[in-house]
């Protein structure tokens, strides 16, 4: 084995097992150009990935509107603020599919995928069959941007107001 052989081999074992894998790059908020919502992707059960409504133009005059279209009857009661919209996509780091996409709108959930365009652009598609589909290019948010928000999170304070007759939380990032 000639020197420079060599001293490759030494360095590549030396290297070690590889880095674990960072966090796939579609988690985050990221707004829809329809009625400016942000949404923002986590990880759910089972290794899938899901979404949770943060906000939406129309809920800046009533952040209290009810889910008055849900199919599940004891969902009607809940605010659309905190709502799943996105639930159960698999795959990664680029594609995922065999998710449910819920339009609060009617109420009904559609088969979907999501796939990342770039950094800053995700396109989600819902079919209702599987030629009647439609999809929007998601924009991603960046932290410093988001308005205020509401966070579902225990424990945290009702907000800068202190006024206690909310009841989630607020938080300014």
């Amino acid at each position: 084995m000639t020197p420079m052989f060599a001293a490759l081999a030494l360095f590549l074992a030396a290297e070690g097992p590889p880095a674990a894998e960072s966090p796939q790059p579609v988690y985050g908020v990221w707004q829809s150009p329809s009625l400016g919502a942000n949404i923002e992707i986590t990880p759910c059960e089972g290794g899938a990935i899901c979404g949770k409504l943060l906000s939406a133009k129309p809920l800046k005059n009533n952040p209290e509107l009810l889910d008055l279209h849900n199919k599940d009857p004891a969902k009607r009661q809940l605010t659309m603020i905190g709502q799943t919209v996105l639930e159960g996509f698999k795959g990664g780091p680029h594609k995922w599919t065999g998710g449910s996409v819920y339009n609060p709108v009617d109420g009904r959930h559609y088969s979907g995928t999501m796939s990342l365009v770039d950094n800053n652009h995700l396109k989600l598609k819902g079919c209702a069959l599987r030629f009647l589909c439609k999809s929007q290019t998601l924009t991603r948010v960046e932290q410093a941007v988001l308005p205020t928000i509401y966070d579902f999170r225990p424990g945290l304070s009702v907000g800068k107001s202190g006024n206690p007759s909310f009841s989630l939380s607020f938080r300014s990032d």
